[in-house]
């Protein structure tokens, strides 16, 4: 920047060094808070209020009228250091024209290998066996005591949703030699299954798998039913925003569809899943194990029905780690960083990138609040 007029970002966490580096050396002065914890909503508010042109923000943060009023004038674009947008009001930042961005795509494979990882954490029973070991309980080698776990090759999935993490899901799980069951509410990418079902065929007609396997499309119902593991890759959607809301869609109901046997992961969003339903289907045995890096409510309180000691063999539970990884959550490249599509984010709307269209912006969610009519 050649003006002495610095653009201000308030940050409500930090982003690591490299991507707030980046900013300041842009010419932009970045203010921070420290955190680890979350700052109040009204000093969000006060620095808004203050003259921030950016605000960084992440899912804990509250981001509505009472925001964008504050502003109003001012404030130019809200950065989410996230794919989600849960605690951002679109429609208030449509009212107010301000463009909000977040970081698609560059966390696909970290979530979804994350969701690879909790499926056997959970199922081979990785928690209980370190339990035992270092609380001196191991008593010797023996074949099958004191438990057993499940393998994962040559069983069933079921994605649920078949969005960017979904797929990149799928790709893992077929190099597992597993049979896969597929459902979206709202689009199916058959492409993509046929594709899959080609290099399943290869792998089986060269010898590298011993027995077919097979990928295909079904109905939500008939994917619970016959998984021996159900992922959940789907977009939080409450009633009113959608004809398929997904709040609660695995709930009582669907929860005793499910195999006895099953194990059930989400690395999605918390409200998806009936977290009092899921206690009482893993207290009363109607499915094998669970395991959850995103909940209802987070950090998870002390009370949750998750935290019960009666189900702490079979439910696993991670703070919201699915896609922290080294490079995933801090690189600067906006190629391979969630910190450095922020900061990208940020740079494109303040330096009027792409002839200042927020709708040619590749990071901005809500184009539709300025479409030309």
């Amino acid at each position: 920047m050649t003006t002495n007029d610095k653009k201000r970002i308030f940050a409500t966490s930090r982003i690591g060094d490299a991507a707030e580096n980046r900013l300041r050396e842009q010419g932009y002065e970045l203010e921070v808070f420290q955190g680890p914890e979350a700052p109040p909503k009204s000093l969000i508010v006060e620095k808004v209020n203050g003259g921030a042109d950016a605000l960084i923000t992440t899912l804990r943060d509250p981001v509505d009228s009472e925001i964008f009023e504050a502003g109003k004038g001012t404030l130019k674009v809200v950065a989410q250091i996230a794919v989600g947008f849960d605690n951002i009001n679109r429609a208030d930042a449509n009212k107010y024209k301000i463009p909000f961005t977040n970081t698609a795509d560059v966390l696909t494979e970290a979530t979804a290998e994350f969701a690879f990882f909790i499926m056997g954490a959970a199922a081979r029973k990785l928690w209980s066996s370190e339990k035992l070991v270092r609380e001196q309980k191991w008593p010797s080698w023996h074949p099958f005591l004191p438990f057993l776990g499940d393998e994962v090759t040559g069983k069933t999935m079921a994605i649920i949703g078949t969005g960017r993490i979904g797929l990149a899901m799928i790709k893992k799980c077929s190099g597992f030699d597993m049979n896969i069951l597929c459902y979206d509410p709202a689009y199916q990418n058959h492409k993509y299954i046929a594709a899959i079902q080609q290099v399943m065929d290869l792998r089986q007609a060269a010898g590298i798998q011993k027995e077919k396997t097979w990928i295909k499309y079904v109905d939500f119902e008939d994917a619970l039913r016959g998984a021996d593991y159900v992922s959940i890759h789907v977009p939080l959607l409450r009633e009113g925003e959608t004809d398929k809301p997904t709040f609660h869609l695995i709930n009582e109901k669907t929860l005793r569809l499910m195999k006895p046997t099953a194990y059930l992961m989400n690395t999605s969003r918390g409200p998806v899943v009936d977290e009092k339903a899921l206690a009482k289907a893993l207290r009363e045995r109607w499915i094998a194990g669970a395991a959850l890096d995103v909940f209802e409510k987070e950090p998870l309180p002390a009370d949750s029905p998750l935290l019960d000691p009666e189900i702490a063999e079979r439910c696993r539970v991670f703070h919201h780690f699915a896609s922290g990884g080294q490079i995933t959550r801090l690189d600067v490249d906006p190629d391979k960083g969630m910190a450095g599509r922020t900061a990208q984010a940020v740079i494109d709307v303040l330096e009027g990138h792409y002839g200042g269209d927020p709708t040619k912006m590749p990071y901005v969610v809500n184009k539709e609040a300025f479409e030309k009519k």
